[in-house]
């Protein structure tokens, strides 16, 4: 496999990285009376989601506010704890995948409700789970090239659209096993939301240098994993398979070009379940105890799923700290970054 290379940024740095968690909890043994129907008919014992996927519960956002909304709410929030006025933005990126039109983009109405200036670039970057991390890897190009000084990534996820449309589909009378199962992934998704704000290291002493990482793309396996706002379809199995692929040998090319990462104090995984966690843990010999892991309380959060996570390990972390951001979307693509914290 070629094109994609490891990579390394002169002069940026993560300022600050937020979150808002959706409030309303929902958990899987409420999912399981919802899908009482169909266990019973189907022979499918209760509590799947917890014992095979580990989730406990997620979360939804409650009537009258929206993925978006929740969005700018974390945007201004990076940007109050950065330090900088909106005026200073140069670039927002919107990575949500969840989004209620196709045109125009979700980015629009966080730059207008932000009230980031007209010269600042904004626009939405897709790319499934992974969307976030290639945001900020976008960014820091582009302050590393002196395009601009500063950027705002933010991502918004509404699982509860998909999820109420998943419970119809799996209690009708001629849904199946094989139907529940390729729908099965559905059923971990959660809400919530998380931005970063990325500018100048040199302009920031103390702030958390984004040094470089590696990308990968394995798109032979586009057709493993696809969703839309009515639904989600995974061939979990190959699914898992094609990401361990993946990572292994971006993992193996990083390390031949002088990336040392057998020895992090975090490494903050993209949070999808107990097994993938598992087999990303023993594929490349990570240190269990310095994996945070946040899904079985909210989920997987798509895009947000990392950087809410990262947010909440912020609190614990010490200067000096060497951070791996790691990350897979379906399609399948791959990235990994290091943060000097």
């Amino acid at each position: 496999m070629t094109g994609n290379a490891t990579f390394r940024h002169d002069n940026t740095a993560l300022l600050a990285v937020t979150s808002v968690e959706a409030p309303v909890v929902v958990t899987s043994a409420e999912f399981d009376e919802r899908l009482a129907p169909s266990l019973k008919r189907l022979r499918l014992s209760k509590r799947l989601l917890e014992r095979v996927a580990g989730v406990t519960e997620r979360r939804w956002w409650s009537p009258g506010s929206d993925f978006d909304d929740a969005a700018i709410e974390a945007g201004a929030k990076a940007m109050a704890e950065a330090g900088i006025e909106p005026s200073d933005v140069g670039l927002l990126i919107n990575t949500s995948v969840t989004r209620r039109n196709l045109e125009p983009s979700v980015a629009v109405k966080i730059h207008h409700s932000l009230g980031l200036p007209s010269s600042a670039m904004n626009f939405d970057l897709a790319n499934a789970c992974l969307g976030f991390v290639n945001g900020m890897t976008l960014a820091a190009n582009m302050i590393d090239s002196g395009q601009i000084k500063y950027a705002l990534i933010v991502a918004g996820e509404d699982a509860q659209k998909t999820q109420e449309a998943t419970f119809k589909r799996l209690n009708r009378e001629e849904s199946t096993r094989e139907d529940f199962l390729s729908e099965f992934a559905t059923l971990t998704l959660g809400s919530g939301a998380a931005a970063a704000v990325i500018g100048p290291a040199d302009l920031h002493p103390g702030s958390h240098r984004i040094l470089g990482g590696v990308s990968r793309a394995g798109t032979q396996h586009h057709e493993l994993c696809v969703g839309g706002v009515d639904g989600m379809y995974t061939d979990t199995k190959g699914l898992l398979d094609g990401g361990l692929e993946l990572v292994v040998t971006a993992w193996h090319e990083a390390q031949s070009d002088g990336w040392k990462w057998d020895a992090m104090d975090r490494y903050v995984t993209h949070q999808v379940s107990n097994s993938y966690t598992n087999a990303i843990i023993k594929a490349v010999d990570l240190e269990r105890e310095r994996v945070p892991i946040t899904f079985p309380h909210w989920g997987n959060v798509g895009p947000a799923s990392l950087p809410m996570t990262l947010a909440q390990e912020s609190q614990s972390l010490n200067p000096g700290d060497r951070v791996l951001c790691l990350g897979v979307g379906s399609g399948l693509n791959t990235s990994m970054m290091e943060i000097a914290w």
